[in-house]
């Protein structure tokens, strides 16, 4: 299959190109920027030297320029790793968060609707967080989006079943990894340099690590390969449709922060839980958004790694990096 995918010098997307390695599928990475001479580096030690780098340019806003690339590589799966995720910067820029979440979406789903493709898309938990859940959310919950962010996310789910193409959404979590900016790289910074340090302990969800999420992706890529093979003619994909996944297990920003610190070793840093209200934000943030993930598990008879252990494996990968 010949599989593109949006976003490709972002966190997932670099996780993509790794899990993508050794896969006899053909995949074309796109971004609108080139990949930093930091990621570069980061793919080839955690990869090995042949790991591609190279980045076609794709603006996703463009409908006409998706619909050219499509074409011209007989695409069948695009998997769209690229947002707008700065969630108080969207508050001051609604067009723009709804351009690149609601709008390109969109586009990308009428483009693999007309080649009769599947779109495997990433959406967010901030699609919740109206309402004060106590329970894991599940995927028939009603979105309750309480910023901009959530909200052109919650747009882009929904321009994607209006379209009708074959699709997977996916609603993910706290994500992190070894490439950019995320939080576990803030705080291993922070813990180590900062005599202490307040972190909210009322916002509860699950992170999850970039590399397992990209690994889900290939499971349903795989999947869908083998239901299309089955029948040259299918205009359906009987798996279509929204997934919960993150890792295994709850925690609050204080929880993760602490084991943050405790598999870096930084002991010299004093954590403390605090309240949302004791820092500014533009937004309302989840106060509860764990996302059940029976679907997933069950649909793609997968196990999800639980929240620790994934974050030991990436922090010892960061540290290898250093």
């Amino acid at each position: 299959m010949n599989i593109l995918v949006t976003g490709a010098n972002g966190q997932l997307g670099n996780e993509m190109r790794i899990v993508s390695k050794d896969s006899e599928d053909k995949y074309i990475f796109t971004d609108v920027v080139d990949a930093s001479e930091e990621s570069v580096s980061i793919l080839k030690k955690l990869a090995g030297d042949d790991i591609r780098t190279e980045t076609t340019h794709l603006d996703i806003t463009n409908l006409d320029a998706i619909r050219e690339i499509v074409k011209e590589n007989h695409v069948n799966v695009i998997v769209n790793c690229a947002a707008y995720t700065n969630v108080d910067a969207a508050e001051d820029h609604e067009e723009l968060a709804e351009l690149l979440n609601a709008k390109a979406p969109e586009n990308l789903a009428i483009a693999m609707k007309e080649v009769n493709g599947l779109l495997v898309h990433i959406s967010t938990d901030y699609v919740f967080g109206g309402d004060p859940y106590n329970t894991p959310c599940t995927e028939d919950q009603k979105g309750t989006p309480t910023g901009v962010y959530g909200l052109t996310k919650l747009h882009g789910e929904q321009a994607i079943q209006r379209v009708g193409c074959k699709h997977i959404i996916i609603r993910t979590a706290w994500l992190y990894s070894e490439f950019g900016k995320n939080f576990v790289k803030t705080m291993l910074n922070l813990t180590a340099t900062k005599p202490q340090l307040k972190v909210v302990f009322d916002q509860t969800g699950t992170p999850t690590y970039a590399f397992d999420l990209a690994n889900i992706i290939r499971v349903i890529i795989e999947d869908y390969k083998i239901e299309s093979s089955s029948d040259n003619r299918l205009n359906s994909y009987t798996k279509t449709g929204i997934y919960h996944y993150s890792n295994e297990g709850v925690c609050s920003w204080y929880d993760f922060t602490k084991m943050i610190a405790e598999y870096a070793g930084n002991k010299q840093c004093d954590v403390f839980p605090c309240h949302s209200n004791e820092f500014s934000s533009k937004v309302k943030r989840p106060g509860f958004s764990v996302l059940d993930k029976t679907r997933i598990k069950q649909v793609f008879n997968v196990n999800i790694p639980y929240w620790l252990v994934s974050l030991r494996i990436c922090i010892n990968g960061i540290q290898e990096l250093i």
